[in-house]
């Protein structure tokens, strides 16, 4: 298994491709990348991905200051 963070991934497959192996639309990919979410994807050896965002617990966003 390999894993990567999604920006790598667009980068080596393209948004469409990348978003058909994921089973999303390249408008999501797209958005993804613009707001910096924290997505890695996985290659399972087998022809498939998953992916999983990373997140703190609880998700709340931070107090302002």
């Amino acid at each position: 298994m390999n894993r990567m963070n999604l920006s790598g991934f667009v980068k080596e497959h393209g948004q469409e491709k990348a978003a058909q192996l994921l089973g999303v639309t390249q408008g999501a990919i797209s958005k993804a990348l613009k707001v910096g979410r924290d997505i890695h994807v996985t290659d399972h050896g087998d022809g498939t991905f998953s992916a999983q965002e990373l997140k703190p617990f609880p998700a709340v966003k931070a107090k302002a200051a």
